[in-house]
């Protein structure tokens, strides 16, 4: 399941890139229009955003609530900042597309850390003994992974970006 939902998310992330790059090349756009332009700088508050809508995600997979909460947390964090990254891309405008990239980045991070932060706070485990161990260690390495990654990111954000006026 791992690995058919890691393809399904690149498949995804490629043909979201793809269309958009295609539509930033075909078709000019302001690059200063605010919607836009903010996705172009990382902010410490586009990281809290990211975890809110991975646990409001997450919320929504576990308790039944509608399934149309899930498609509101796409929408809010990774979509935004993928279709921006490929309208950069499109227009060649390199540095804001690597800003949109990195912001994506973050949000996938953030999501997908907050998501199993959810699981792990709803006990949700397998019924089967025999798969509690794993699941338990695959949920530390989960942990672990996302952790990383979001440090990395925040250092990188901390010290490598430059500082837009939209900060």
């Amino acid at each position: 399941m791992i690995a058919r939902s890691v393809l399904t998310s690149i498949a995804g992330v490629a043909v979201g890139l793809l269309l958009s790059i295609g539509i930033g090349f075909a078709v000019p756009f302001d690059p200063e229009v605010y919607e836009i332009a903010s996705r172009a700088s990382v902010k410490y508050t586009d990281l809290v955003v990211a975890i809110a809508a991975g646990a409001a995600g997450a919320l929504a997979v576990t308790t039944g609530v509608s399934a149309s909460l899930i498609g509101v947390m796409v929408a809010v964090a990774l979509v935004p900042p993928l279709v921006a990254t490929g309208l950069f891309l499109g227009q060649g405008d390199f540095t804001s597309a690597t800003m949109s990239a990195l912001l994506l980045a973050s949000n996938i991070v953030c999501v997908n850390l907050a998501g199993v932060g959810v699981f792990l706070a709803q006990g949700i485990r397998p019924s089967r003994w025999a798969e509690k161990s794993r699941a338990k260690l695959a949920v530390r390495h989960a942990l672990i992974v996302w952790l990383l990654l979001l440090t990395a990111l925040v250092v990188l954000i901390a010290y490598a970006v430059p500082k837009s006026p939209l900060n």
